[in-house]
């Protein structure tokens, strides 16, 4: 982008300069000549020769403003068209209500996720370019309600009969060492088909941090709700996701017991 507008500045600073040449201008008038006094006095004129207007130089054209990039606080019509369309796609924002809060930060580390991008949780143009396409996660799974946990991607998604319907942002295992009552565990969150197995509706103060509504499917491992969901992996384990979040699938019953997950 920068080196075509410097090309398009270069042309339109050579057509201003040429365009300011003047090559216009104006003959004199012949002097009248004198004649004898007997001879009636005549005093031929020379119409003058038509002046040619200076030509004007162009001015240069203003390259439009830049569109703000779209980030947590801003707010406005713009905000709701973003959220709407994160709406459309299937990245879970909530309802559209022109602020630019948590929940759209989310969704928005949920599309640079999936389109391979920065994960900032800012839109610029690259990750609008993605929200144009329509980029989308695939679902592993072909039948039957299925939460897919991508470590890679670190995206929670609920899948229908192999299409996705909703996309979180997750944060999953550190794969980093800890210590619990003087042993050394591995934060990770192991791959595998498991099946949801236990919940509890309310927190759940475990040794490692609390747990908001936590959806059990191995052993301690769980979907569950916190104050903290980075856009990289930084649980113990578990598969975080926002509060909010956590509360919609509740109230909507999205992980009902018996639940399939497949963690990949």
């Amino acid at each position: 982008m920068r080196r075509a507008l410097t090309y398009a500045a270069v042309v339109v600073a050579t057509v201003t300069l040429a365009a300011g040449c003047d090559s216009g201008g104006s003959d004199q008038a012949a002097a009248p000549t004198s004649v004898p006094s007997t001879a009636p006095a005549s005093t031929p004129t020379t119409a003058p020769a038509p002046t040619e207007p200076a030509p004007t130089a162009s001015p240069k054209p203003t390259a439009s403003p830049k569109p703000q990039k779209l980030k947590a606080g801003v707010k406005g019509t713009r905000v709701v068209a973003l959220q709407q369309r994160l709406t459309d796609l299937g990245y879970w924002n909530g309802k559209a209500d022109g602020t630019f809060g948590g929940q759209t930060t989310q969704a928005v580390y949920a599309l640079q996720k999936a389109a391979g991008l920065t994960r900032d949780g800012v839109v610029g143009p690259k990750t609008q370019k993605a929200l144009d396409r329509g980029v989308r996660p695939k679902a592993k799974s072909t039948s039957g309600r299925v939460i897919e946990i991508n470590l890679k991607r670190q995206l929670l998604m609920l899948v229908d009969d192999g299409t996705v319907s909703q996309v979180f942002n997750t944060s999953t295992g550190s794969m980093e060492h800890y210590e619990q009552k003087g042993q050394t565990y591995l934060a990770d969150t192991p791959s595998g088909k498991f099946r949801v197995s236990r919940q509890i509706d309310g927190w759940r103060h475990a040794p490692l941090g609390l747990l908001w509504r936590p959806k059990y499917f191995n052993g301690g491992i769980a979907v569950h709700g916190a104050n903290s969901v980075p856009p990289y992996p930084a649980s113990h384990g578990c598969a975080r996701l926002s509060i909010s979040a956590m509360n919609w699938i509740w109230k909507n019953n999205k992980i009902p017991i018996d639940t399939r997950v497949w963690v990949y």
